[in-house]
């Protein structure tokens, strides 16, 4: 983070990429968060970046898996409100809030595959926002897709905590081609293959809604 920091500190308007796989695309996450909060937009290239979170998105039955998906954006944002209802650092919930807000501006491209369970979550995550707003729960869903249960535990115990694998926008380029096993689908080299089905999905965060 701080070789980032350096190099756009040095060289001021420049074309600076970041790029990961895996751990590092996690890495490129922390990185291109830091950078968004202090005024500087990196184009990001993210391939297979972790998502910390059960991965509903492998369980093949689409009302059972939608059925999930509700059920964790309700006692997610319950919970949201129930600490917000409790004055559990009002100062806290307006950072985090803000924060997701300045991060709504950074579109990094995301690179997933639905058979590798450590990054297919994102396609449910973006997925699932869309369809609570359809049904009409985008106030449900805005406070779900702001928080993990985790953090907010975190948070009640007193301990400031970020869900930093929680992005507002992003270009979500899913490989949909057949991937023999795990260690395919979560592979680096799947992405330049000579002949891939791709899914291209733009989502942005509306600060607004």
């Amino acid at each position: 983070m701080q070789a980032v920091q350096n190099v756009a500190s040095v060289f001021p308007g420049s074309n600076i990429w970041l790029a990961g796989h895996s751990l590092g695309a996690g890495m490129a996450i922390l990185t291109g968060r830091n950078m968004v909060k202090k005024g500087v937009l990196l184009e990001s290239y993210l391939f297979n970046p972790p998502f910390v979170a059960a991965p509903i998105e492998r369980i093949s039955d689409e009302r059972v898996k939608h059925g999930f998906r509700i059920a964790r954006s309700v006692i997610t944002a319950g919970l949201a409100i129930a600490m917000k209802g409790k004055g559990e650092g009002s100062s806290q919930r307006s950072v985090a809030e803000d924060s997701f807000h300045i991060l709504s501006s950074w579109t990094p491209y995301l690179f997933v595959n639905p058979g590798d369970h450590i990054c297919s979550e994102y396609i449910g995550y973006f997925q699932h926002r869309k369809n609570m707003e359809d049904l009409g729960a985008g106030f449900i869903e805005k406070l779900a897709t702001q928080n993990s249960i985790g953090d907010l535990f975190y948070k009640a115990l007193g301990w400031e905590s970020e869900p930093l694998h929680l992005l507002p926008s992003a270009d979500l380029i899913v490989n949909v081609s057949p991937s023999p096993d795990f260690k395919y689908a979560h592979g680096i080299s799947q992405w330049w293959q000579p002949e891939l089905n791709l899914q291209c999905s733009k989502y942005r965060y509306s600060v607004g809604a």
